[in-house]
């Protein structure tokens, strides 16, 4: 929390996390900020994201969140904006005049291998004796992708297809940092990430112990040109997180193929993710299922910066937010550290 939200003020000093201080010096909420600079069609946007956020002792004082809030919003930065922000905090924005980006709010699921996901989800909310149906599971969903062509939205089998002609590689962070920092080039709002600054957010999006091993792939195209990337967590016969799916335009479809292919051939029962507009309009057709887990939000007094939020031409999540931190997805337990 040190290296996040107190060491990252250097990079920005006026844009800083807030905390609530009760009259007798006591601190009972805070909220963390994490500085970020942008760009809107050639012009410098200073950004502040919402990261976590915290009030103790709601009873006592019902409006200490709000007005941490406030103080945030109010603060010298263009744009402010939020990628976690729960159903409690969101009417707390909306009050405020924030705009919520719903194509940016939902998460994706596709089910690879249904029974075994349900013995999974079993495990992981009521006992870890439910994994011993591991290997009875695995032979129900042998049984099940072998009855089909793996186009049902309850399973997943991989066909001949023209993701056949792309492949997906292992890349190093250098790489990978390399290639981010071209394809947000699309976007008119999008972050401005040096090299040094993408490889340290790829060093913390390395350690989620909780969501399970990284798995870091630049997509490339027969002849070796890169259309896209990815990077998700997620041990075999777990359930895999998507943290980031970056493409050239037009070739969305296929990046979010050659993740789903890589994710069955792992072993994983499923994988998810959070949306994009362009992600979005791709995914009609995989058979993927959509909820609301959290939502993205934006508050500036620039109309501009609005309006290119909610156009959907502006890049958010994952890197473009707080989803890369460790502090999502990591364990912090004395035996962890």
């Amino acid at each position: 929390m040190r290296a996040l939200f107190l060491d990252t003020s250097n990079t920005n000093p006026d844009i800083c996390s807030k905390v609530y201080v009760l009259d007798d010096g006591r601190v009972s909420g805070f909220m963390g900020v994490l500085p970020m600079a942008m760009e809107l069609n050639g012009r410098i946007i200073n950004a502040a994201v919402c990261s976590s956020f915290v009030a103790e002792d709601r009873e006592t004082d019902p409006f200490a969140g709000a007005r941490l809030l406030r103080e945030v919003l109010a603060g010298p930065q263009d744009l402010t904006f939020g990628e976690t922000i729960n159903d409690v905090s969101t009417e707390m924005w909306k009050t405020m005049r924030g705009h919520l980006l719903s194509t940016y709010s939902l998460d994706w699921l596709r089910i690879l291998r249904p029974a075994s996901l349900g013995a999974e989800l079993a495990a992981t909310r009521f006992s870890s004796a439910f994994r011993a149906l591991t290997p009875l599971s695995m032979m129900i969903d042998r049984a099940i992708s072998a009855r089909g062509h793996g186009r049902a939205l309850s399973y997943y089998a991989s066909h001949p297809d023209k993701v056949d002609s792309f492949t997906d590689e292992e890349a190093s962070d250098a790489e990978f940092a390399h290639l981010a920092r071209e394809l947000v080039g699309q976007f008119s709002l999008r972050p401005v990430w040096s090299d040094e600054s993408l490889l340290t957010m790829l060093q913390h999006a390395r350690r989620k112990r909780l969501h399970g091993e990284p798995v870091q792939r630049i997509v490339r195209a027969r002849g070796g040109r890169a259309v896209g990337l990815f990077l998700y967590h997620g041990n075999p016969k777990g359930i895999g997180r998507t943290l980031q799916v970056m493409s050239l335009p037009g070739q969305e479809q296929i990046v979010i193929d050659r993740l789903i292919r890589n994710a069955y051939e792992r072993g994983l029962v499923a994988i998810r993710g959070r949306t994009q507009p362009a992600i979005l309009q791709a995914m009609i057709g995989k058979k993927c299922s959509f909820l609301h887990a959290a939502s993205t939000i934006v508050h500036s007094r620039d109309a501009e910066l609005i309006k290119s939020a909610t156009d959907g031409k502006a890049f958010f999540n994952g890197f473009s937010g707080e989803s890369w931190t460790r502090l999502i997805g990591d364990s912090f337990d004395q035996a962890g550290e």
